[in-house]
């Protein structure tokens, strides 16, 4: 069992930056695969950008490449996402999650969702 918990969400103004972080606790952070997916207004949640176990591969959906960086620390059990270029589309809830072994296939784990919003 892994549980995750979102924090670093919050308001800002369009063309500025957040950082999300996830921290892991529970079974071994560093033997999963890690995502971020999210949930903006009256639409279904969508992925975002994923991370392998080892932090060396890394994917990205289109409309974020180029402003969003994911990354993770094992050693601190932390997954992070840079924002950067923030735009009125992103805002939605951001959600982690996990998923034991590679980057693709559905996940496993959730965190409760941290509020992302993009005034313009």
């Amino acid at each position: 069992q892994v549980q995750l918990v979102e924090s670093g969400g919050g308001l800002v103004q369009a063309g500025g930056s957040l950082r999300l972080s996830c921290a892991a606790s529970g079974r071994t952070f560093r033997s999963y695969a890690m995502g971020w997916f999210r949930q903006p207004p009256g639409k279904e949640r969508e992925f975002i950008t994923a991370i392998n176990w080892g932090g060396d591969s890394t994917y990205y959906k289109d409309s974020v490449k180029g402003r969003f960086t994911i990354s993770r620390d094992n050693a601190k059990n932390t997954m992070y996402l840079q924002m950067n270029s923030l735009q009125s589309e992103d805002t939605a809830v951001y959600y982690c999650a996990a998923r034991d072994g590679g980057v693709l296939g559905p996940y496993d784990y959730w965190g409760q969702g941290t509020q992302v919003t993009v005034s313009s």
